[in-house]
């Protein structure tokens, strides 16, 4: 398990270089630098100093070397924008976007995990492509359009709930982790169903119900922990992707997370702070999924020795399609 761990922590080192290089090349190229946003601060003078500080006097590969012998040291850099650590920036927005996403997938288990084992059980009947339709419904709505529409009802019209901020706790995170948890629920509804149809005809199942074991007890504690690992990949995934890519809903409900901070940022043409943001937010995804392969080990004993062993991605798949026991 130990060296597992290990190979996965350097396996980030070649992205954060690949990610962190694209951005500085991609900022590099729309215009305007940070220099433009802050002018106002500093006398030409000044001003000329900073950008030889900078490195925006030279190559745009000079300034990411820059970048990155700070980051050698633990150094995320300053923002020029917010004149503060992006280290420190980031701390104090990440608690809201782990609240967020913690919320939104919360929604997307409630809903999707039962919709999934009904349409299994129900296969093949209306039920089944009822719960299918309801899914891809989620999915095919935009959470930009989705989220206007529940501040128009639920805020505007009915006066329920606040349209943005964090001022009123629990209630101002119902509606984003409405509107994100929604369109999660299409691909954990499939998968479980999926998962479900997998072990659902199995023989140790037709063994129990021919025991008498009551079908809900063979459906809850048999057939759904049997089908739990992909179940677990793709909640896992859902997290991360909610990490990284709850952008659009922040900004729509001017939630104070991450995501909201490095549009800013973007916006303001700060290098410096989108990149510490996206690598940040990177090493929080592995992190994640990293999590959720080792919680395969306790979800499947079988699994233990494939990570003992050393094995990887082919030996884990391997051992999660096998048969049941």
């Amino acid at each position: 398990m130990g060296k597992y761990i290990v190979k996965r922590v350097i396996m980030l080192i070649p992205v954060i270089i690949g990610v962190s290089l694209l951005i500085f090349i991609m900022l590099d190229l729309a215009p305007g630098t940070v220099l433009d946003q802050i002018a106002n601060d500093y006398t030409p003078e000044q001003l000329a100093a900073l950008e030889h500080e900078l490195g925006y006097d030279r190559s745009v590969f000079y300034r990411y070397g820059m970048y990155m012998w700070d980051l050698l040291h633990g150094d995320l850099g300053t923002s020029y924008i917010y004149k503060a650590e992006v280290w420190d920036l980031y701390m104090q927005r990440l608690p809201a976007t782990l609240l967020l996403a913690g919320a939104s997938v919360l929604v997307s288990i409630v809903l999707s995990i039962p919709l999934g084992i009904l349409a299994a059980t129900k296969h093949g009947s209306l039920t089944d492509n009822a719960s299918m339709v309801a899914a891809l419904l989620g999915l095919s709505m935009p959470n930009f359009w989705l989220g206007l529409m529940l501040i128009i009802v639920f805020s505007l019209n009915l006066g329920w709930l606040p349209s943005s901020g964090f001022k009123d706790g629990f209630r101002s995170l119902i509606l984003p982790a409405i509107t994100i948890g929604t369109g999660l629920m299409a691909t954990l509804t499939r998968t479980t169903r999926s998962s479900m149809l997998d072990v659902i005809r199995s023989d140790y199942l037709r063994t129990a119900r021919a025991k008498g074991v009551p079908e809900k007890t063979v459906i809850r504690k048999h057939a759904l922990k049997n089908a739990m690992i992909p179940i677990i990949t793709v909640i896992g995934t859902q997290m991360g992707r909610t990490l990284g890519g709850s952008v659009v809903t922040e900004n729509v409900f001017s939630w104070p997370g991450v995501g909201r901070l490095t549009i800013d940022a973007v916006k303001q043409r700060d290098t410096i702070m989108v990149t510490g943001c996206i690598i940040m937010s990177v090493i929080m995804i592995s992190l994640i999924q990293l999590l959720v392969d080792i919680t395969y080990a306790f979800v499947d004993p079988r699994l233990k020795s494939q990570y003992a062993s050393g094995g990887g991605k082919r030996k884990l798949a391997r051992a999660a399609g096998g048969g049941q026991t």
